[in-house]
């Protein structure tokens, strides 16, 4: 494994163009969890029947309590060494661009500006009424949080199931994806769309694929470079 992390270290010390994908694995190594399956029960509830747009409308309160909880839970957490090293990747990367699947801000707190929450971010609403999007970071959340320029009811800023992604996001995305000379793909199964479209994309566009987890995914046979492991320990070997 240490000839393939020095191979794909030369490589990102090489290239102009880097891109990186993350998923809950990098987060996981923070101590969040996924909130799916069984680490995302709340009083019975499965995420799946509370991020829907029509369990807002149906009971606000009762998906705001949840948002709530889940905002005191990654109010506790803190970057790690993977999210401190694209921190610094991004620095030393002329063209570099960090696209993530998670939404708890970390990313952000570890120092990245250069980057696309396609998922969106739990410290940030957006106004049902007049569309404004502002940051919220108080813990906990008043309930129910109204906006302050139209009165509207505030939601929070995240992409549910059966939501498009944002236009701007998943277009940014796509163009550093088909610009990059190396793709980092970390902490993702890439098996959900639109990620799950991203590794070939850049492969086909000639890039340089590593995929960073904890187990094997459908993308492992695709890569250049497969490294099993927890995201903390092997990003940090990937940066110069």
């Amino acid at each position: 494994m240490s000839n393939r992390i020095a191979e794909v270290r030369e490589r990102v010390a090489g290239a102009q163009r880097v891109t990186v994908l993350t998923g809950a694995g990098v987060s996981a190594d923070s101590g969040v969890p996924t909130f799916r399956g069984t680490d995302g029960l709340w009083r019975n509830f499965r995420a799946e029947d509370l991020a829907m747009p029509e369990a807002f409308e149906r009971d606000p309160r009762l998906v705001w309590e949840w948002y709530n909880w889940r905002r005191e839970l990654i109010a506790t957490k803190k970057p790690n060494q993977a999210h401190e090293a694209l921190a610094t990747l991004e620095q030393q990367v002329p063209d570099f661009w960090l696209i993530t699947q998670n939404v708890d801000g970390l990313h952000r707190a570890a120092g990245s500006t250069k980057l696309s929450e396609i998922h969106g971010n739990i410290w940030k609403v957006r106004c049902t009424g007049c569309g404004a999007i502002g940051e919220n970071r108080e813990v906990p959340i008043r309930l129910l949080p109204y906006c302050p320029g139209c009165g509207g009811l505030l939601r929070p800023h995240i992409v549910w199931f059966g939501e498009s992604l944002a236009p701007e996001d998943i277009n940014r995305s796509y163009a550093a994806l088909e610009g990059c000379e190396v793709l980092l793909i970390v902490g993702t199964s890439g098996i959900v769309y639109p990620a799950a479209s991203f590794a070939p994309i850049a492969k086909a566009a000639g890039a340089f694929v590593v995929e960073i987890n904890l187990d094997p995914t459908p993308n492992s046979t695709l890569v250049d470079v497969s490294l099993q492991g927890r995201a903390k320990d092997v990003v940090p070997l990937l940066v110069p």
